[in-house]
């Protein structure tokens, strides 16, 4: 393993960030004096960001503790155009005041892990939009179009692999990576950035910022990406079968969240606990050592400090409490995840399939029937043993709500409302 002279570059590699660096000395001698500026963009398609932007974010947050200055970039204008890297179709348009909703939430979870201001390692928070929606069509053009070669542009994989398979690309989808490397020109003249990061699909993107930049009179620019995050079953980091896991608590309950760390397959905790928390190599070392039924120890410091990091501790240690006393206990848990049902919908009563999907237990009736048949779903902890079960006030627990469960790990209350 390579020894770097800087702090951030010796931690990424120790804890697993980097996948490639465009130029390792350059890059690791700036970081080295405190004087790497960098930043990672996110595109506002949703209201949330969601565990698979983890990587990224914790990223931003070793640069700034080890001295140096992050910038997350809001992409309300990129969003407009849609990025299709890994994409077999086009992304949805969204109208402005969608970006703009998206982009207030998206704010929410960054404070949780950069501190922001007017200090030389303060983070910073501009959104692209401020620039790509002033440009002139014919100076974009003539000032940023021609340095880009139309035979490198269609042998990039974002666009090779779609039309290796006929799939369509829109005219606008193929402009994206020459409004990404703008963004990367621009940040560099703003700011003095010099390092852009992102996942291991983002290569090429940004390799063209650091091409147009040579040819704009940028000073030497870096690119860093990180491996794409699988679990050992070979799943996508992030996505469960009831959708996303997102970051801000109004779509995932810190309990769920905390469940979602708790829930972790065995070989994945060790490298998970570099990647996620901020626990000292020594620590997880001695987490990682620990084996069969002590590696349920190690998955609830990894729920506890993962959900400290977005949440805060006090929310941290309500989740744990609510889990122990669900699961070892075996006690009526307030602090399970709620969901609200009309109490008219209830009182005509609601189908348990239906219900089940409502709570986000699973994604559809058909799964929720598979389920059922394996023994899976439980109503008030009694298991579901006819599909076509209806669930009204009768069922309502003495603290007035149905406790919703998919195997021994998840529950959710429905409440009337």
């Amino acid at each position: 393993m390579t020894a770097f002279k800087s702090d951030f570059l010796n931690i990424l590699q120790e804890r697993g960030f980097i996948h490639q660096i465009s130029d390792t000395e350059s890059l690791d001698a700036l970081a080295a004096r405190g004087e790497l500026v960098a930043y990672i963009g996110f595109d506002c398609t949703a209201p949330s960001l969601h565990v698979g932007s983890m990587v990224q974010i914790m990223c931003l947050y070793w640069l700034q503790k080890t001295g140096n200055k992050p910038i997350a970039l809001m992409g309300g204008g990129t969003t407009m155009v849609g990025d299709p890297s890994g994409k077999d179709e086009t992304r949805k348009i969204l109208s402005v005041e969608d970006i703009e909703t998206n982009k207030d939430g998206i704010r929410q979870v960054f404070s949780r892990f950069l501190r922001f201001g007017p200090g030389r390692h303060d983070a910073i928070m501009p959104d692209n939009a401020e620039w790509l929606t002033k440009l002139n069509w014919i100076e974009m053009l003539r000032d940023i179009g021609r340095h880009f070669s139309v035979n490198r542009m269609l042998a990039m994989d974002s666009v090779k692999l779609r039309l290796e398979r006929n799939q369509e690309m829109s005219f606008i989808e193929f402009n994206y990576m020459i409004l990404q490397a703008y963004d990367y020109f621009v940040l560099n003249r703003h700011f003095d950035c010099r390092l852009q990061m992102g996942g291991s699909d983002q290569w090429g993107n940004i390799v063209n910022g650091i091409d147009l930049g040579r040819r704009m009179g940028t000073p030497q620019l870096h690119a860093l990406t990180t491996p794409l995050i699988t679990t050992s079953s070979g799943e996508k980091m992030g996505k469960t079968a009831s959708g996303a896991v997102w970051l801000n608590a109004d779509m995932k309950s810190p309990y769920e969240y905390w469940q979602f760390w708790r829930n972790t397959e065995d070989d994945d905790v060790p490298r998970f606990l570099k990647l996620f928390t901020t626990l000292s190599l020594s620590e997880i070392e001695k987490l990682a050592a620990l084996k069969d039924a002590e590696i349920n120890e190690a998955k609830k410091a990894l729920a506890d400090a993962a959900t400290t990091l977005l949440h805060g501790a006090e929310a941290a240690r309500t989740a744990a409490e609510t889990a122990r006393q669900t699961f070892e206990v075996g006690a009526f848990a307030e602090n399970l995840p709620t969901v609200d049902v009309p109490r008219a919908e209830l009182a005509g009563g609601t189908g348990v399939l239906a219900a089940f999907v409502k709570a986000g237990l699973v994604a559809s009736n058909g799964e929720a029937r598979r389920q059922i048949k394996g023994g899976g779903l439980r109503v008030n902890d009694v298991a579901v043993m006819d599909e076509k079960m209806m669930l009204t006030p009768a069922n309502l627990t003495p603290e007035g709500v149905i406790k919703l469960s998919l195997g021994k790990k998840r529950h959710v209350l429905l409440k009337p409302a």
